[in-house]
């Protein structure tokens, strides 16, 4: 029986790295799932003490989420074929799971708030060996994301074959190191995940 896409566990990169989230703003971090689906990520973030903005251009996914309101906020938003919808704010922790559209990397770059982590998993080239997608336009090159990701600090960066299901992919975790006041507390502290 398949899991249906509510009931759907966190992807093991995301729950690996989530604790480099910084946790020093008053009422919690707080984090981006872009292009969510129906939030696995952002119930997960949730739990895990963020304030979550969930964005995905499918309303009846998002409409799934309502009963996080106010932890999480729904945005509908089409950013591939409209404007980025959240310019000027900026987020502790970005999560991106199996969706690339190469265009909005500058919004996502431009969202992470000095400290803030970025937590990235896609398909990679090769999957067109096992699977869908196959299109290269939605497969990471080799070593893209490490390319994407230059002016961050890169903590951790995977690229390669992963069974169950059958599937290539390219993942990162980097933080946005951005200078911060002098007088702010540290941004984030490695420990063991849980």
């Amino acid at each position: 029986m398949t899991p249906s896409h509510t009931s759907l566990p966190p992807s093991d990169w995301v729950r690996r790295w989530a604790h480099l989230v910084p946790d020093q703003r008053p009422g919690g971090p707080r984090a981006l799932d872009l292009a969510c689906g129906h939030g696995r990520h952002s119930r997960w973030l949730v739990r895990q003490g963020c304030h979550v903005t969930a964005v995905d251009r499918d309303t009846a996914a998002l409409a799934t989420l309502a009963d996080l309101a106010p932890l999480v906020r729904t945005v509908a938003a089409d950013v591939e074929n409209g404007p980025w919808p959240l310019a000027g704010q900026t987020f502790d922790a970005v999560v991106v799971t199996h969706y690339l559209w190469r265009p909005v990397w500058p919004h996502i770059l431009a969202s992470l708030a000095p400290g803030g982590v970025l937590i990235y998993e896609t398909f990679a080239h090769g999957n067109a060996t096992v699977g869908k997608p196959s299109r290269p336009d939605f497969l990471l090159q080799p070593g893209e994301l490490l390319r994407l990701c230059a002016g961050l600090r890169t903590v951790a960066y995977e690229d390669g074959f992963l069974p169950d299901p059958d599937r290539f992919v390219q993942r990162t975790v980097a933080v946005n190191e951005a200078p911060a006041p002098a007088d702010a507390p540290p941004r984030y502290t490695l420990r063991a995940a849980g």
